[in-house]
């Protein structure tokens, strides 16, 4: 059993010279633990070069064949060279298992990434390894065999803390660690970052599901869904990394500022080789359509209905149309002559599988031609493969196919049925109302796929008319964040892309700010393709403080009444300031609680309806304070951000600026999606939350401050 030190129970400051007195007034002696921690950080480090000094020296020039094998072999190596980078800023580890004798002692340091020495003996363990899950899930009612945990706090990629954690000793009780408060704490700064040193057992059980199953995670403000998602991408791709190699992964997010927020997470748990997008960059790409055009809410939400699905693979099949005239092949000196009756069984039969367009179009001239070679087999010949592909090929056949089976673009499809009411009408009979087809015909058609202005929900519709011609390749693991506002038809966009995969779903019911925002998991899994999907809940709350997730869960009843309420872990008096002024002093009063946080240590966000940014932009400028745009990187010497409200969703700051709230709420096409624009702002502070208002808080809000007060 290793040894331990005299304060194992206590987190230990190393703000004082070796040998100084620790925080339980005891010498920790010239050679005291922190300073073999960090001897072992040092040697990992070396380590960790040498490792990557093996790769840079390997040479390749004699082991491939071509220069092909060349090039592809470089670039694994470069690869691996890259994950073998230490970040100076972060230390290898920043945790220690010792394990009970059984039947002998072990200790294990638990980093990012796995360092072994010049023996191929472990120096430090990757975090998703078996042997490191005790660190996240140990307790003193299950050890898992450990007997002591320790936690690193750290300053600039150096150990500066330790805390011990006896899980044998009885007599010790459950307590919150310092070191992991501290933490999750810590000022939010530039772009979101991992949370591998705070894992909490149920987020544990998360990353780690297996990958065969799809996971939908109901996550509550602050609770670590997104992070968890993000984490469980890199831990898939430690425990099946051949598989997704050749299949793929993808983190889909609701938005580029989003996207650049969190773009850094995985590179910093050496993953470099995931995807990251939005559903419209998505389809965008895969169809190669430009969005110029909006939809109004009505428009956009019947085009995103799951009704859509039937009335685009209607239109597909429209064009298909039954022979009326024999198929006549000539070889040689014979004619081969297939009867209109026979060619439309064939035709049928195609339609009654089901298959994709394309697939069926490519079906065809083999169906007919083999008909003509089972008369060619009667009639006494032997013709083989070879023969009954010169006969798909022949300008009957080929003439027979263009006229049942046309080839269809899905573009000019789509196109068609916004443009051609007479069209729409057909292929929606039964589907959609008169109403519904008007609000989303164009009343000036495009005159082609170019010139129209095409919306993200138009896009979506493109996508699954080019599914319904070509199947979409399917990766091997999809996470899609902020899940409830996507459509019907968006779901089924994500769920085509891990058809013969799984995917991690993160959202919350009550963040759907979109009007076709989902209504259930289960309706959502249900057009994503996985209805199979098991639901979990994280309700306990890392980032915002207990007073302000409280504040505003008094939206809840009106805007999810079937959710939990989110708990938070965190308790920080006075973190709420709720400030009522006068309509002529709103301006200057943002101002002056954006400087009051600035005097603060972290980021700042500014939270505001988009008809207030013009007041607010020039308010700010006057008063010469610098901000930036959602997704720029924050520094030293700017700091604040002004967010559009339509924009927070997914953020998070140390402190938030909330301007007047009722104009968020104002702000959306109804009062649900309202207060559920105003529930995420007013959930995206991480340390203190300011509320300024000169107009009349919502109904829900009213009635004082939440236990913040008011200033």
């Amino acid at each position: 059993m290793p040894s331990r030190t005299p304060d194992q129970h206590t987190a230990h400051r190393t703000d004082r010279p070796a040998g100084s007195t620790g925080s339980t007034g005891r010498s920790a002696g010239p050679a005291g633990p922190l300073e073999c921690e960090r001897a072992h950080l040092a040697a990992s480090r070396a380590a960790l070069r040498a490792m990557r000094e093996d790769v840079e020296a390997l040479d390749i020039s004699d082991v491939t064949a071509n220069w092909v094998n060349a090039e592809v072999l470089q670039r694994q190596i470069d690869a691996r060279i890259e994950a073998l980078a230490d970040l100076s800023g972060t230390p290898l580890f920043f945790g220690r298992l010792d394990l009970v004798p059984d039947p002998e002692p072990a200790r294990y340091y638990i980093g990012r990434r796995h360092v072994h020495d010049a023996d191929g003996d472990p120096m430090v363990v990757d975090w998703r390894a078996p042997v490191s899950q005790p660190f996240y899930r140990a307790s003193r009612k299950d050890p898992q065999g450990v007997g002591l945990r320790r936690r690193f706090g750290c300053t600039g990629g150096e150990l500066t803390a330790y805390e011990d954690e006896d899980l044998t000793d009885p007599e010790e009780t459950e307590r919150v660690s310092a070191l992991l408060k501290r933490e999750i704490e810590r000022p939010r700064v530039g772009p979101m970052r991992d949370i591998v040193a705070t894992i909490q057992p149920e987020q544990d059980e998360i990353v780690r599901a297996g990958i065969e199953g799809t996971v939908c995670v109901q996550g509550a403000p602050g609770t670590g869904k997104t992070a968890v998602g993000l984490h469980r991408v890199a831990y898939l791709l430690y425990a099946h990394r051949e598989r997704l190699a050749r299949t793929g992964t993808l983190v889909v997010g609701p938005n580029r500022s989003f996207l650049r927020y969190i773009e850094q997470v995985l590179p910093a748990l050496g993953e470099l080789a995931v995807r990251q997008t939005t559903v419209e960059d998505l389809v965008t790409g895969a169809t190669g359509v430009e969005v110029r055009g909006t939809d109004d809410p009505e428009a956009a939400r019947i085009k995103g209905d799951a009704r859509m699905a039937e009335v685009l693979r209607r239109a597909v099949r429209a064009g298909v149309a039954m022979p009326t005239e024999p198929c006549v092949v000539v070889r040689g000196s014979r004619r081969w002559r297939i009867p209109a009756y026979e060619l439309e069984e064939i035709v049928r039969e195609l339609l009654d599988r089901g298959i994709r367009h394309g697939a069926a179009r490519e079906a065809l001239p083999q169906r007919i031609a083999h008909a003509v070679l089972t008369r060619m087999e009667w009639a006494g010949e032997a013709p083989d493969d070879r023969v009954q592909d010169a006969v798909a090929r022949t300008p009957a056949v080929k003439a027979v196919v263009k006229a049942v089976w046309p080839e269809v673009d899905p573009a000019k499809l789509v196109l068609r049925l916004l443009s051609d009411a007479a069209f729409l009408a057909e292929q929606s009979e039964g589907l959609l109302t008169d109403e519904e087809r008007k609000a989303i015909s164009w009343a000036k058609p495009p005159r082609g796929v170019r010139s129209a202005r095409w919306s993200a929900a138009d896009a979506v519709l493109i996508d699954e008319a080019a599914d319904l011609v070509r199947r979409t390749p399917s990766l091997g693991h999809v996470v899609l964040d902020e899940a409830q506002d996507l459509s019907p038809m968006q779901y089924r966009a994500v769920g085509r892309r891990c058809a013969t995969g799984s995917a991690t779903v993160l959202g919350d019911l009550a963040q759907g700010t979109t009007p076709w925002a989902t209504a259930s998991w289960a309706e959502a899994l249900s057009h994503l393709g996985k209805p199979e999907a098991a639901v979990e809940e994280l309700t306990r709350g890392f980032r915002v403080p207990r007073e302000v997730i409280s504040y505003a869960s008094r939206l809840l009843p009106h805007i999810a009444p079937g959710l939990s309420e989110a708990t938070s872990i965190r308790e920080a008096a006075g973190s709420l300031r709720v400030r009522p002024v006068a309509v002529e002093e709103l301006d200057a009063a943002v101002v002056d609680a954006c400087r009051a946080a600035l005097a603060k240590e972290g980021s700042i966000g500014l939270i505001a309806a988009d008809a207030r940014l013009p007041a607010l932009t020039e308010a700010l400028d006057a008063a010469g304070l610098p901000h930036l745009v959602p997704g720029a990187e924050t520094d030293a010497g700017t700091r604040l951000t002004l967010v559009p409200a339509k924009l927070a969703k997914g953020l998070e700051y140390d402190h938030v600026v909330l301007d007047e709230p009722a104009a968020v709420v104002d702000g959306e096409p109804d009062e649900r999606t309202g207060l559920r624009r105003l529930y995420v702002a007013l959930t995206r502070a991480v340390s203190g939350l300011t509320v300024v208002h000169a107009a009349p808080l919502p109904e829900p809000l009213a009635g004082g401050a939440g236990g913040g007060g008011s200033a």
